[in-house]
């Protein structure tokens, strides 16, 4: 994928991200498929990463097409999906909730220090207080000096009772597209602030955003 962009400046980069963005963002108006919604703290994850040479991306959510081919084009980065939403999902409709913490204290097997980004999405939303715990430590230990981390966390109990996932697409630097598909979990209570900062005790929050669809955006960095 990087080699696409071999001999072209950044303001030719920039401008093909541009296009191919809109022309993503017209193709998924067509389809109807999901809902756009805006994010102010996805445009600066990507920034942390921007001048890193092949960073290593952690995504945790399920492997989206569209968003390895943006993710590549933009950062020429190693993308590694662990679908975590699938392995809570596993464990929700096989009754085995109360072992999903020990299972998160071994799932993850990348060396201390050897990811540059990870998109954890919402997932916390849908974690009991220990399987978070653990999942904040493991996240904390994986991510270099240096890297960013990037979550959303509802600041509400969603309106709509149903259990259901969002994958995310991405179609610009502020805009995702949400599309929900059906859970076997639902989200647990709303974590405050405090709670929140807690579950990443080794990070520091460099941004946050409240949006105004009651979700807050949350970057976090590793002091490096």
């Amino acid at each position: 994928m990087q080699d696409e962009f071999d001999g072209r400046s950044l303001t030719d980069r920039l401008l093909h991200w541009g296009r191919r963005a809109s022309d993503r963002a017209g193709t998924a108006s067509r389809e109807g498929a999901g809902q756009a919604m805006p994010t102010k703290a996805f445009g600066k994850f990507l920034a942390c990463l921007a001048s890193r040479e092949s960073p290593v991306l952690l995504d945790l959510g399920p492997v989206v097409g569209p968003n390895v081919g943006v993710l590549g084009e933009r950062l020429g980065c190693k993308l590694v999906v662990e679908d975590l939403f699938a392995d809570l999902d596993r464990h929700a409709k096989e009754g085995r909730i109360p072992e999903f913490a020990e299972f998160l204290s071994a799932r993850l097997k990348h060396p201390d220090g050897s990811v540059d980004g990870i998109l954890c999405w919402d997932l916390l939303d849908y974690l009991d207080k220990a399987s978070a715990q653990v999942l904040g430590r493991e996240l904390t230990r994986v991510l270099k000096p240096g890297g960013a981390l990037l979550g959303f966390f509802a600041t509400t109990p969603p309106e709509d009772r149903r259990a259901s996932y969002t994958k995310f697409l991405i179609v610009d630097d502020t805009t995702l597209e949400h599309r929900s598909y059906p859970a076997a979990r639902a989200k647990q209570p709303v974590l405050n602030n405090r709670d929140i900062t807690r579950l990443f005790e080794g990070l520091r929050v460099a941004e946050s955003f409240l949006l105004l669809t009651k979700t807050r955006e949350i970057l976090f960095r590793k002091a490096g």
